[in-house]
């Protein structure tokens, strides 16, 4: 894509969204969140495997490795008394 197709397209994205869209040419990766959840998806599902003792409470663990993000923030919420 050149110079000049990227400014169309930000004007183009500009007149949807309005004038506070502030559009730049490069966006830099923040890829951090990504990878602090990919790490504590490993670490959930090893601890839940590892002390899964037959198929189904197994597959709860994968299920609980996934969604472990809420789970946190609903023992914080409880810890904290809201």
């Amino acid at each position: 894509m050149t110079a000049t197709e990227k400014e169309t397209a930000g004007q183009g994205i500009k007149s949807w969204f309005g004038s506070k869209c502030n559009v730049k040419e490069h966006v830099p990766c923040r890829g951090g969140g990504g990878a602090l959840y990919g790490l504590g998806f490993l670490g959930a599902l090893v601890y839940y495997l590892t002390t899964a003792t037959d198929l189904v409470s197994g597959l709860f663990g994968i299920i609980k490795a996934l969604l472990w993000p809420a789970f946190l923030v609903y023992g914080v919420m409880k810890f904290i008394g809201m």
